[in-house]
C-alpha cells in the first residue's frame, strides 16, 4: 500500500511517500480502506516535535525520544471497511466509517489502516450519510475538541461567547456549536476570514490585526481560545465576574457519545465542515507546508484515494 512516512522530526520535507505492506486485521480489528485524511495541528506538532518547553521531554518520551515511534501521521480519517476480525460485531464489511487514530501505532496517511472497534483513546463511527469522505474526515478532531471544551465551560442558552481563532478547525466548529446551543457568538480572526466566520454563525467578528479583543467593552460568559494563542489573564479583561476561560491547551478527551452527537448534527445539516484546501497523498509535503504557513482556514484534507 502507499503511505506517507517520516523517520525523523523536522520540516514538512521529512515526509516521504513510499510503499508498505498492507496490514491485516487482528480478531478485534477491522481493515479500513482510507478515502480521506486531514492535516491537523497535532500532525504538524508531532512531525516537527514542536512541543511547549514544559512538555517537550514527556512528549518525546511518549512519541519517540530520538526519532518518531509512529512512522505514519494522520489523526483523522474516513473510509470503507474492507475486512473484519472474528470478534468485530459493531461494524461489517462495506460500512463507511469516520474517526480518529489517537494513540494507535499508525496513522491515516496510508491507503489502509487497522482500527479496533473500540479502544481507550480514540473513536470510530459510521460515516454521516449525507457527507462526502472528505467532509467526514474533517469532522472528528476539531468538532469533538470544540464540543468537549464548550461542555467544560458549561455553555448555556443565551450566553455570550467569544471565540479566539474562530476561522481554524476547532474554532469553526466552536462557532457553530455555540450558536446551535443558543449563544451569541463573537469571533476573533484575521480580516480576510471575517465573512467565513459570519457564515458559520458569528454575530460579531473582531479582526485581531486591527483591534485587541481584550479592550472590547462588551463582557462575555465564555472566552474560548481555539488556537492556543491567548491567555486567561488577557481573557479576564472581557469576562463576566463568573465567566469561564477554556483553551485547546487544556487536556481533552475523545468520547464516543460526542462523535455520535456530531454525526447526528451533521446528518441534520446543523454542523458543517469548512474545507479550505485538498491535497493528494503524493503532495503531503505541500499540505504540511500550507498548514505551517498559518494561512489555513477550517480544515485541510488529504485525498488518499482519488
Amino acid at each position: 500500500m502507499k503511505a506517507a512516512v517520516y523517520k525523523k522530526y523536522g520540516p514538512p520535507n521529512v515526509l516521504e511517500v513510499t510503499e508498505l505492506e498492507k496490514p491485516k486485521p487482528r480478531d478485534n480489528e477491522m481493515l479500513v480502506k482510507i478515502h480521506a485524511a486531514t492535516v491537523t495541528s497535532g500532525d504538524v506538532r508531532l512531525r516537527s516535535s514542536d512541543f511547549p518547553p514544559l512538555f517537550w521531554l514527556p512528549a518525546r518520551l511518549l512519541f519517540g525520544l530520538f526519532k518518531p515511534k509512529k512512522k505514519i501521521l494522520g489523526h483523522e480519517l474516513a473510509g470503507v471497511v474492507e475486512a473484519i476480525g472474528k470478534n468485530v460485531i459493531e461494524f461489517k464489511v462495506g460500512d463507511a466509517v469516520f474517526g480518529t487514530t489517537t494513540m494507535l501505532q499508525t496513522g491515516s496517511y496510508a491507503e489502509y489502516i487497522c482500527l479496533p472497534q473500540k479502544w481507550k483513546h480514540g473513536v470510530v463511527e459510521k460515516k454521516p450519510e449525507n457527507l462526502s469522505f472528505r467532509e467526514a474526515a474533517a469532522l472528528p478532531v476539531g468538532a469533538m475538541t470544540a464540543m468537549f471544551l464548550l461542555e467544560k465551560a458549561n455553555l448555556k442558552n443565551g450566553q455570550k461567547v467569544l471565540i479566539y481563532g474562530a476561522s481554524g478547525s476547532v474554532g469553526s466548529y466552536a462557532v457553530q456549536l455555540a450558536k446551535l446551543n443558543g449563544a451569541t457568538v463573537t469571533g476573533v480572526c484575521s480580516g480576510s476570514n471575517v465573512e467565513m466566520v459570519k457564515s458559520l454563525g458569528a454575530k460579531n467578528v473582531i479582526d485581531y490585526k486591527v483591534e485587541d479583543y481584550s479592550r472590547c467593552e462588551e463582557k462575555f460568559d465564555i472566552v474560548f481560545d481555539a488556537v492556543g494563542k491567548t491567555t486567561k489573564t488577557k481573557a479576564r479583561k472581557v469576562l463576566n465576574a463568573k465567566g469561564t476561560f477554556v483553551s485547546v491547551k487544556m487536556l481533552t478527551k475523545e468520547k464516543s457519545e460526542h462523535l455520535e452527537q456530531i454525526k447526528e448534527l451533521a446528518e441534520k445539516g446543523n454542523l458543517k465542515p469548512f474545507i479550505d484546501r485538498t491535497f493528494a497523498l503524493n503532495d503531503i509535503v505541500k499540505a504540511h507546508e500550507y498548514v505551517d504557513s498559518g494561512r489555513k482556514k477550517g480544515n485541510v484534507v488529504v485525498d488518499i484515494i482519488q
